[in-house]
């Protein structure tokens, strides 16, 4: 299995939670499973063709979705229509506010793609806490042992 995992990571707090993410894919994965890491300025369309299953780990800038990441969507979305419908996706979002904004902007990108929310986008809001960590390492090992056991 193959999967993409985009992160955006400005900061110390934001890596930890890309490599937390990491972590957790490859604890989860089998011996054949793939992950590719990207930041969304790296990315292009034809990465999603070279994914069974991706996780995007994002940012709210001023309550809405991160200049980096729409540009991304700006880049690829056209391309991305009807290409992977069904694709298992699940998002993080690190929130200095609310995080609501940014939540609907992605739902309505996966629905729109035809993606599959395989859980709503885990909002990590207020001030940096550790247990941060663990809700991402959950979702991390969420979507790969789902999709590499069929259930997504």
């Amino acid at each position: 299995m193959r999967f993409l995992l985009i992160t955006q990571t400005p900061s110390p707090n934001t890596i930890a939670l890309s490599e937390a993410a990491l972590g957790a894919m490859r604890a989860h994965g089998q011996d054949k499973t793939h992950i590719t890491i990207k930041s969304p300025t790296e990315v292009i369309a034809d990465d999603l063709d070279n994914c069974d299953g991706l996780l995007l780990g994002t940012l709210e800038n001023i309550g809405a979705l991160s200049g980096l990441t729409k540009d991304m969507f700006d880049r690829c979305y056209n391309d991305w229509l009807g290409r992977k419908e069904g694709l298992p996706v699940a998002f993080y979002i690190r929130a200095g506010l609310d995080g609501t904004a940014t939540k609907r902007t992605l739902t309505a990108y996966a629905n729109a793609l035809s993606w599959r929310l395989i859980t709503p986008p885990i909002i990590l809001h207020g001030s940096y806490d550790d247990a941060f960590i663990a809700r991402v390492e959950e979702l991390g090992g969420m979507i790969v042992a789902g999709v590499e056991a069929g259930i997504y």
